[in-house]
């Protein structure tokens, strides 16, 4: 039998995902950055084991972040039969992330703030 070793998530790490998740992530797609943030490059099963995730929702994650242009995927030819391994990186460096989603709840707050003006006005014709 073959003894495996992989990251898996710390507390540091947890704080980092409550706040991703605070900010708006979803927590597998929280939980999966921050995984893929600690690591050079790690295949889907490590990333099930080490974030704590199943593996659809491994692979709905990753659809996600290949959206955003957050992760590379390269694919590992096998020994003999059977499908490729999948292999991830980030493509963008957490600390880009990050300065993404500030920008865009930057975005989000000027229209509210914009809706709170436009509330303002209409409640003054009220009057």
């Amino acid at each position: 039998m073959k003894k495996l070793t992989v990251p898996v998530l710390d507390e540091k790490d947890k704080e980092f995902v409550e706040t991703l998740v605070n900010v708006g992530l979803k927590r597998n797609v929280a939980k999966t950055l921050v995984y893929l943030a600690n690591v050079d490059e790690t295949i889907s099963r490590d990333i099930e084991l080490g974030a704590d995730l199943r593996q659809p929702e491994v692979s709905i994650v990753m659809r996600e972040l290949r959206d955003q242009g957050w992760v590379e995927e390269r694919e590992i030819k096998k020994e003999g039969k059977g499908r490729p391994l999948k292999c991830y990186k980030l493509a963008t460096s957490i600390t880009d992330i990050i300065s993404m989603l500030e920008e865009r709840k930057k975005e989000e707050a000027a229209v509210h703030l914009e809706n709170i003006q436009k509330l303002r006005n209409l409640s003054d014709k009220l009057k």
